[in-house]
């Protein structure tokens, strides 16, 4: 991923290209908006001119009733103004929030598409952050930012046309204190773009550090751990803070220098406009609208400098988005092959793997599992274990050789129809906050409520299951905390049942639940591996003894490779742990 810090450019033409790229589909609104942008800023200058004309042909003539229909002609140009105002921003709200809603989709649908490698070096804050906040950065380009800035630009210069058609030598007057504003306006922008940088870095940290943190509480606490952590986010909190204050100290410098600039045009103004009105060359009405003029140039041009620190951080916010969408880390899925029949032989062919180059994890793996085999995976922690079936799954790519499954190149399968075949159930359990059902069948349209508990009596869970509250309706908390860790474990296993693999794979899949509920799932392991390939990886050699093959792996590589009883009649390592486990449980 590239770096988090990203600056980013105030304008971006390639970026901005590719976001409107996500305004295709919303042209209408998109046209309705930039017809309202122009239409506010081509009546901006009426109200004034209307009450220049008031104060000139009406007021100053004592003509009442001609003052009372100017009245009913300014309310309505309020009126307008307002309703005009109104839909503009329903629009560009609409368009801001539509066009994230389908960026939101795109990026979601890459980051579950990316690699399991990708998640090993890439902070899940800094994603959340990517997906939810700045993509809400990005909105406020449409809403506040880019047909804004738009429509301030195309108001000042209507405006400046009406006041140099009216009087050009008093618009040059007025605008003797522009130079400064233009100045005090390019230094402040630039500010701003740091602080803004400082403050988005810091919400990615914060992002980061609370999801690491709240998803690794309990070892916090165990570890008495409260204290020290809150020290660190204490920290980094206030480096958060910092940011936002600078900004806003930037903000409380700049709007009074505006307002004294403002005034020193007013000054000019009076005193100028005033010497004009005594000679009878200026009319008392074009001194009240010039001082409206004032109060719209100055306003859009102070407004200006937010616009643009607004677009500088949706910049900043794309280009992040974009990295991310640009990561090409996806699992390649070239492969077109799904047979209608897959009979599980599983061929690794002098396969070699790493997570990092050359820090071999696999070295020149080579064995067959015929179908309906259950082949057994033994070995110490970092022996290669979870990296066979990982591998299997095409969760990482193999470096060197080939993975045949039915004596195809598992590359040649189409992605999504590979891991449907393989079911996996994993020592640490996920489980998401929902339902049992749901988290057994995943939503699945196919999977009936009746596959469901069918599968659940196969493994001996429905009793327990029907003894929680609701059933299978009941609401499993995030990671399944309500339950205790067996529950869970059959859980997992009653889903990837539920989804009748050809394949079945078992990580360490008994090892953390209490003997009664070991007992259920070896019932159901027997039963379900009958007629499926099965790999099986575990710690206990209990779980394994009846395993047509087992392999035990010893630091990537392969040391011996055979049944229960063949490997114990060699001395070798998996007699030597066959020995230390079971005569250290007494038998």
């Amino acid at each position: 991923m590239s770096d988090p810090n990203i600056t980013g450019k105030t304008y971006d033409t390639h970026l901005l290209r590719r976001m409107m790229r996500y305004v295709k589909p919303y042209r209408g609104i998109f046209a309705i908006s930039v017809v309202l942008t122009i239409v506010m800023a081509v009546v901006a200058p009426a109200l004034p001119m209307v009450i220049e004309y008031t104060l000139d042909r009406f007021i100053l003539q004592n003509d009442i009733d001609g003052l009372q229909l100017m009245l009913m002609i300014m309310l309505g140009l309020l009126v307008v103004q307002t309703v005009i105002r109104y839909f503009h921003t329903l629009m560009t709200s609409t368009l801001g929030q539509s066009v994230i809603r389908d960026l939101r989709i795109d990026v979601f649908n890459h980051i579950t598409g990316l690699r399991l490698k990708y998640f090993d070096r890439t902070p899940i804050g800094r994603l959340i952050t990517r997906t939810i906040s700045d993509l809400e950065t990005i909105a406020n380009i449409f809403s506040e930012g880019l047909i804004q800035i738009i429509g301030d630009i195309l108001q000042l210069v209507v405006i400046l046309g009406v006041m140099f058609y009216t009087d050009w030598k008093l618009t040059l007057v007025v605008l003797i204190p522009m130079p400064l504003m233009i100045g005090a306006t390019y230094v402040f922008k630039e500010a701003m773009k740091s602080a803004f940088q400082d403050v988005r870095k810091w919400v990615s940290n914060l992002n980061t550090f609370l999801q690491e943190h709240i998803s690794g509480i309990s070892i916090i606490q165990y570890f008495a751990r409260e204290e020290q952590e809150m020290h660190t986010f204490k920290a980094a909190n206030a480096e958060h803070r910092n940011a936002h204050i600078r900004a806003n100290w930037y903000f409380s410098i700049f709007f009074p220098v505006i307002e004294v600039i403002m005034a020193i045009a007013l000054g000019l103004l009076v005193w100028y406009g005033s010497k004009q009105v005594l000679a009878g060359m200026l009319s008392p009405g074009v001194i009240v609208a010039f001082i409206m003029y004032i109060n719209m140039i100055f306003r859009p041009i102070r407004e200006l400098v937010d616009k643009f620190n607004t677009l500088q951080m949706g910049m900043v916010s794309a280009e992040r988005i974009f990295a991310v969408l640009d990561t090409d880390e996806q699992t390649p899925n070239t492969g077109t092959q799904k047979p209608s029949v897959i009979r599980g032989d599983i061929v690794f062919d002098n396969v070699w793997f790493a997570y990092d180059e050359d820090k071999w994890v696999l070295k020149d793996i080579s064995f067959h599992v015929k179908p309906g085999e259950t082949l057994a995976l033994v070995g110490a922690t970092g022996a290669g274990k979870s990296s066979t079936i990982n591998i299997l799954s095409r969760f990482y790519e193999v470096n060197q050789g080939a993975i045949l499954l039915d004596g195809v190149d598992i590359r040649q399968y189409e992605l999504n129809y590979l891991r449907r075949t393989i079911a996996t159930v994993l020592q640490d359990v996920f489980l998401f906050s929902d339902t049992v059902a749901n988290n057994i069948g995943l939503n699945d349209p196919a999977i009936t409520r009746e596959q469901i508990v069918q599968a659940a009596k196969q493994v001996g869970a429905h009793d327990f299951i029907m003894r929680l509250p609701g059933g299978y309706d009941y609401e499993v908390q995030e990671r399944g905390a309500t339950l205790s860790s067996g529950q869970a474990q059959l859980i997992s296993f009653i889903r990837a049942l539920v989804h009748d693999p050809k394949i079945l794979v078992l990580d360490e899949a008994t090892s953390s639940v209490d003997t009664e509920t070991e007992g259920l799932i070896q019932r159901a392991i027997d039963t379900l591996m009958k007629d499926r390939t099965s790999i099986v990886i575990a710690h206990r050699l209990s779980t394994i003894q009846k395993a047509d093959k087992i392999i035990v792996l010893d630091k990537g590589e392969m040391k011996e490779m055979g049944s229960h009883q063949e490997l114990l009649r060699i001395d070798g390592y998996y007699r030597r742990l066959y020995e230390l486990q079971f005569h250290s449980a007494g038998i």
